[in-house]
């Protein structure tokens, strides 16, 4: 953890350091949200390990001329990822009419304005840490090609991200299937992966049935 503190600062500073809006500047300052930091510490760095193109507290405009602020903004080659953190209190249990009416209203504006939306729940962090992570390399994946090991050959890469766009588990079936080589190619790739420790068997002990990518 204290490799991510100190990331995590350095991130933060270079954030308020570089940034002119005076606006996003006083939000910056005051720090970020406990959900917001929970998620960077629990899911987003554990499974990315940087904070690259991630950009926190980012002010976007509404169609009534207003300012909204992203929770996180990821932002690859100019693409638009947006990322927010609902909490159960005031997103759920006490939403009213007309908060839930906000909250619809700023998910179609993202939409509109070409920003794909991932709105995670705080209690999906702190419970489910792991299909979260599941949830940010898929994310991710949208807007990149995820660097792999270069010592991998092409079709040992494309499984790896394959496995990275993937929520759940894999069989050797469907991996056969996206990459158009024989069954026993497919086993033999899955099997050098699992030597390097880039994916893992998720279910089958006599026969391997499933495979997962290691988080």
């Amino acid at each position: 953890m204290a490799r991510f503190e100190q990331q995590y600062m350095e991130w933060l500073e270079k954030n308020l350091t570089n940034e002119l809006n005076p606006r996003r500047r006083e939000l910056l300052a005051k720090g970020l949200g406990h959900g917001t930091v929970e998620f960077l510490r629990r899911v987003w760095f554990p499974a990315v390990g940087n904070f690259d193109h991630l950009f926190p507290e980012w002010e976007v405009r509404d169609f009534n001329n207003g300012y909204r602020y992203l929770d996180l903004a990821y932002m690859p080659g100019g693409a638009r990822g947006g990322i927010e953190i609902q909490g159960y209190g005031p997103h759920a249990r006490d939403l009213d009419v007309r908060r839930f009416k906000d909250l619809c209203m700023r998910h179609c504006l993202l939409s509109l304005d070409s920003w794909t939306f991932l709105p995670i729940a705080y209690l999906s962090v702190i419970e489910e840490p792991k299909q979260c992570q599941q949830l940010v390399l898929a994310f991710i994946g949208k807007f990149i090609a995820t660097d792999v090991p270069s010592t991998l050959t092409w079709l040992e890469a494309e499984t790896l991200r394959y496995a990275r766009r993937l929520l759940r588990p894999f069989t050797p079936v469907e991996l056969t299937a996206h990459l158009k080589v024989t069954n026993r190619h497919t086993r033999r790739i899955l099997q050098n992966l699992v030597e390097q420790q880039l994916i893992d068997i998720e279910s089958g002990k006599q026969r391997i049935r499933t495979y997962r990518l290691r988080l």
